[in-house]
Order: C-alpha cells, then structure tokens, then sequence
C-alpha cells in the first residue's frame, strides 16, 4: 500500500473544506434576492439563479456565463486537476477487489505462512544464555562459571564475538545455529573424551533479539524474540492489546526501512490474516492513534457535519444520513461529491466520485461505497456544469498547499 502524507492529505482537506464551507455554510442552500445583499458584478460571490432568487456562495467569484470557449476551457483544467468518476455498482466491485489485492490479505492465512509458521527456529545469538546438559555428567552441566545459586543466570552466556567455551574442547561458534546445530557441534568434539555423550541444548534467556511496539497500546516497549513464533498479533497481545484511541487499520511495520500498513481491524474482525506477518529482529510496530480520521461532510444538507470514522469504516450513505440527509429544497440530485486527495507523487490533485441520486436504488450503492479518512462529502444545488468551476476555483489553493508541503519536507 502506498504511504500517503498524512501533513499534505489534512491540509488538502481542510483547504478544499475551507472553499466549499464559504458557499454552504455562511447561508446552506437559502433561497434569497441577490439584490438584497447589494450583489453587483464585481463581488467576489456567485449567485446561483432559481426563478428570481436561488443560493448565494459568498468567496466564489461571481462571473457572467460562460461562453462555449469558456466552458471547454474549465472542463480542461478539472480534467488536468482531478479524476471525475461516477459510482456505480462496478466501481465499488472494482475498488474491493484492489483494496484485498493491494493488502494483500487473504482471507485465510496463506500456505506460506503456514509453512513459516511450522518450520521456524530460532538462531542463538550473541548475549542469549545457554543450559547445556551432558546427562550422567553433572560436572559437564553447570560448567566452571556459570551460577548455580541463581537459575536465572545459571547457563553460559554467548559472548560478541559469537562463541562459548565449553570443557575439553574449548571455544564453540555458535551464533547464528540452532540448539539442535549446537548439541551436534559439541556432542561430535566431545565424544573423543566422553563415550557416546548425550547433550541436550536449550536456551535460558533470550536476550539478542528483539522487536519494539510503539504508539496506542496498553503497554509500548520491546519484546524479545524466542523460540516461539512472534507475528503481529502476538505482538500486539503482548503489549496489553489496543488502546481505545488506536487505529485498527493503519498500523505501521517497519523493517529494514521499509513501511508497510497493516489492518488490525481486517484480521481480527474478518479473518484476514494474510497480514498476520511473522516478526524479524528490529522490526518496529507502530500504532497510530485514531483521533486524526475524520470526513467532511458539506453543502446542502440539513447539517453540516465533520464525521469521526473510528475504526468502523463509513460507507457514503451512512455519512449523508448522520448529517441529517439531503435538503430536500436546494440540493441537486445529482451534485453529490466526494472529493479525495491523492497522494504527493501522483499526477493528479483529487479523485471526485460523484453519486447521482435521482434513483433511490442509487442509494444502495452509496451505502457500499466506502470513505477514506481526510475524503471530503459535498452535495451542491448547481448542475455538473457549474460543478467544473468550482472544481477551477479549488484548484491554486490545493496546487499552493501541496507546493508549500513539498517545501517543508526538503
């Protein structure tokens, strides 16, 4: 999954917010006489005409019609600034398709896993303690060194350089073996002085590797890497699980510097675990805080609302009905937005997908369209046409801002 900026996505949001909140929220959808206010054609508004009166955006700049040339002009720049696509049935089939696809997760844990699983041993490394037992030779099982008062601490530990040293055969590389790989490397040396010696190898403690759990968890810190496999869940048990703030679907691995974003909310909730990756030494899992995630919703409706996603994601009918649905008076049914910033490096500013209602089936497939956090919800009274200048409008605040974040992350 590609990591978007989370700085330029708000501020995107906020700033598109921003333009459509001065043509909704000052006076949503109030059907006024335009010569009341004093309007005249140099007013920095629009007035959008119905029947001698109609709604007033104030901070849009109000123009004469535009002319055919005019209008192919505005449709280039939307063209050349967002992607406009309509949401059907087939969109949303197509986007839940990429979204398993891009995950990657499966919707059981995948053969390869499995087999990680099944087949996994852990390498001893330096700082790891050892118990070696050579049976019928106690002198052999706590070496010269070792403590015998503190069982803890009653072993060998493995030296930086990777070794041990054992009786009668002196220094064992060991680091980087298994504990079946160290009882042959010593029962094969100790065999010249011991007949048929039977060793057994276990690690005591387990102190060379570790990964780390940061962000909303009940208890952040490291964990060591044992014998028994460590994947995310695990890991995430381990630290007391989620807090109530956590993000259950941005969850960031890092190993090796290389991000990737995993869904706690799809493994635990859907039983996806495809994701449910086994962790290496220094892998680092963080989890965000879910207080950032939120939708704009905007424009005529009977409330103007900025919507929490928690970690239940919003489909786009449910956003409209949590604000109070559409004005039955102003809105357009066909003028319902949402507007999505794209990421830095993509060619385009924002996808707008656009929900034509007039067909209360349509409804329906809003309510399987799902919203991303910073998506902004607008539902305006002016047809498709005037929709592209708005579009316009938008277009050097967000080309301004992104420009600006680019600047700040040099």
């Amino acid at each position: 999954m590609i990591k978007t900026s989370v700085k330029t996505i708000r501020l995107l949001g906020m700033t598109a917010a921003a333009s459509l909140l001065t043509g909704c929220i000052l006076v949503p959808g109030s059907n006024i006489d335009p010569g009341a206010l004093g309007a005249t054609s140099n007013d920095t508004s629009w007035f959008e005409s119905t029947g001698g009166a109609g709604t007033w955006f104030p901070g849009l700049r109000r123009e004469p019609e535009e002319t055919p040339e005019q209008q192919q002009q505005t449709e280039q720049i939307v063209q050349q600034t967002v992607d406009v696509v309509t949401i059907t049935s087939q969109l949303v089939a197509e986007q839940q398709r990429a979204a398993q696809m891009n995950q990657a997760v499966p919707a059981a844990m995948p053969a390869s896993l499995v087999q990680e699983l099944a087949s996994y041993e852990y390498h001893v490394d330096k700082g790891d303690m050892l118990i070696i037992t050579v049976y019928d030779h106690p002198e052999l099982t706590n070496p010269s060194g070792s403590n015998n008062n503190n069982p803890e601490n009653s072993g060998i530990t493995v030296e930086n350089d990777g070794t041990i040293y054992y009786p009668y055969i002196g220094k064992v590389q060991v680091a980087g073996l298994t504990v079946d790989e160290i009882r042959e490397a010593i029962a094969g040396p100790l065999a010249q002085f011991i007949t048929d010696p039977q060793v057994s190898v276990r690690v005591q403690r387990f102190s060379a590797k570790r990964i780390y759990v940061t962000g909303q968890v009940t208890r952040p810190g490291q964990q060591s890497i044992t014998n028994i496999p460590l994947t995310v869940l695990d890991a995430i048990a381990a630290a007391g699980g989620l807090a109530p703030d956590a993000n259950w679907h941005e969850v960031m691995l890092s190993r090796n510097g290389t991000e990737t974003i995993l869904s706690v909310y799809e493994m635990l909730n859907n039983g996806r675990l495809g994701q449910n990756m086994l962790l290496q030494h220094g892998d680092v899992l963080h989890v965000p805080v879910a207080g950032q995630q939120q939708v704009f919703v905007l424009g005529e409706l009977n409330r103007v609302n900025t919507l929490p996603m928690g970690n239940i994601r919003m489909s786009l009918t449910e956003a409209l009905t949590r604000s109070g649905g559409l004005n039955q008076v102003t809105s357009n049914a066909e003028g319902i937005f949402v507007i999505r910033p794209n990421a830095p490096d993509a060619p385009k500013l924002a996808t707008i997908f656009q929900l034509d209602v007039k067909n209360a089936i349509a409804f329906a497939v809003g309510a399987q369209f799902m919203l991303q956090p910073s998506d902004i919800v607008y539902v305006t009274t002016a047809p498709v046409t005037r929709w592209n200048r708005v579009i316009s409008q938008i277009v050097p605040s967000l080309n301004a801002l992104i420009t600006a974040n680019q600047l700040n992350t040099l």
